[in-house]
């Protein structure tokens, strides 16, 4: 049995017809007993190098590799991501893609609160060569330094909104910049406006999902997480349904949606916990690529 951080690459040569290979990208395969009985998925190098030769058919050589059901390689098989095992590499690549496709826009992270647009918006902005920015942030310096929190018990909510808004037009104005925004930012059309100078993205995380990471870390930062009585994980959730019911409508608004549950779905993933930022991050620019190429 083959160890969950090794493979068996194995060397194939097949004839396939020159001509059709310019019309369809498929040929059959016999491969071995082993992988035939282990049922290991077979992922076939991004790459195919056809000896030039002047015959009908020619000789291409592909290189597969067999891994065990158990080892999070395997869970490229979907086609969603290239045939390679290090989401590193998968995400760089993916980044220089579509850096033509992007031309400087900038990119909004938008979603509920604890969905990770911040860690997401971090790798997003190392991997394009863009700059981060966090909203939140930007308003609290707007503020004085006051905290999020403060703002909120001091000022409430409206004053908040309003200088949110005018960091998002400042934004806008900008270029080659990641911005991850505060959960409550979609509610208002006029960040739309602004947002809708770049490319705005969802990241779609199931509720309970998000109540078990918010109670995780403590909910102490997040204001309108109301400190009700109870167990902390229902009222927190609870509290995120009643927010969903008011914001749903406005993330479906946004020009691309990452979906964890689909995510999670493609890796054989039971957990979408179990989804890493890169993944995600990488899944952020599948779907702007496809966007971007309509």
């Amino acid at each position: 049995m083959m160890s969950a951080k090794a493979s068996q690459c194995m060397q194939f040569s097949v004839s396939i017809a020159s001509e059709r290979t310019l019309r369809r990208k498929e040929c059959s395969l016999q491969f071995p007993r082993r992988c035939r009985e282990e049922r290991f998925p077979i992922l076939v190098s991004s790459y195919l190098q056809p000896k030039k030769d002047l015959a009908y058919h020619s000789s291409v050589a592909l290189k597969l590799s067999c891994y065990p059901q158990n080892n999070e390689a395997s869970v490229l098989e979907s086609g969603t991501y290239p045939a390679t095992f290090d989401e590193a590499v998968i995400l760089k690549n993916k980044s220089e893609e579509i850096e033509t496709y992007l031309q400087g826009r900038c990119i909004y992270l938008v979603g509920m609160m604890g969905s990770g647009k911040t860690t997401v918006g971090k790798i997003l902005s190392e991997n394009l060569g863009y700059s981060f920015s966090d909203s939140d942030s930007l308003i609290e310096l707007s503020v004085g330094g006051t905290t999020v929190t403060d703002i909120f018990k001091f000022h409430g909510e409206s004053f908040f909104r309003d200088n949110e808004t005018e960091v998002l037009k400042k934004l806008s104005s900008m270029q080659r910049l990641v911005v991850s925004t505060g959960g409550g930012a979609v509610i208002r059309p006029i960040n739309w406006r602004h947002m809708q100078k770049g490319i705005s993205v969802w990241l779609d995380v199931p509720l309970e999902a998000l109540a078990r990471r918010l109670t995780s870390v403590g909910t102490e930062s997040r204001p309108l997480l109301h400190n009700e009585s109870g167990d902390a994980y229902a009222k927190t959730l609870k509290r995120l349904c009643t927010l969903w019911e008011d914001r749903s409508e406005a993330y479906t608004k946004a020009s691309v949606r990452v979906s964890l549950e689909n995510i999670a779905a493609k890796l054989g993933y039971n957990d979408v916990c179990n989804i890493t930022p890169t993944a995600i991050a990488i899944e952020a620019l599948v779907q702007i690529e496809y966007l971007l190429k309509k």
